[in-house]
This record gives C-alpha cells, structure tokens and sequence, in this order.
C-alpha cells in the first residue's frame, strides 16, 4: 500500500486559475478504486503503486484535453512495506506526540 501525493500544474492557459482543471481531474479519479483525498495544494492517493501511478498518468492527461500546452506534474511517493500505512495513521501519529 502506497500514500501518494501529486499536483497537477498546467501551463500555456489563458487564465491563471486552475480550479476547472483539477474539478476535471477529480471526475477522473473518481472512477478509480483508490482512496482520494483533495488538498487545497495537491491531491493524496492511497492503494497499490502500480494503480496509483496508473491514475496519476491519467490525471497528468487531463489539462492537454482541455487545451493545456504544457502540464507539469510533481509527484511524492510513500511506499511502505514494512507495515500498512495510512495518510490518516501518519497524521494522528504526529498529533499523538504533540
């Protein structure tokens, strides 16, 4: 099980908002199994690695069908195999020690 956290940046549009390209991309993600959680600076997936980076190439597609010329994704990986993680887990671990 993986946590990932990715952000989706397109670039060459008109405008400088982005709120349209990511409500796309989460109608995307929503046809996916993994567990999805939106930020106000990025998107977190939980699941499997090879599902979660399926999804997120689908994701990094979405700008270039709106018209994007040029889409920047960055992507952070969590891939724990020693025990099975959490985004949650990892948050109530550290509100545990404050």
């Amino acid at each position: 099980m993986a946590i990932v956290q990715f952000s989706v940046v397109p670039l060459g549009t008109a405008s400088t908002s982005l709120s349209k390209y990511v409500a796309e991309i989460h109608k995307v993600l929503e046809r996916s199994p993994l567990k999805c959680q939106l930020t106000p600076m990025g998107t977190i997936l939980e699941g499997p690695l090879e599902d979660i980076l399926t999804a997120v190439r689908q994701a990094h597609e979405v700008p270039f069908q709106q018209g994007a010329g040029r889409v920047m994704t960055l992507i952070n990986i969590d891939d724990r195999r020693d025990k099975a993680a959490s985004a949650l887990a990892k948050v109530e671990s550290v509100r545990a020690k404050l």
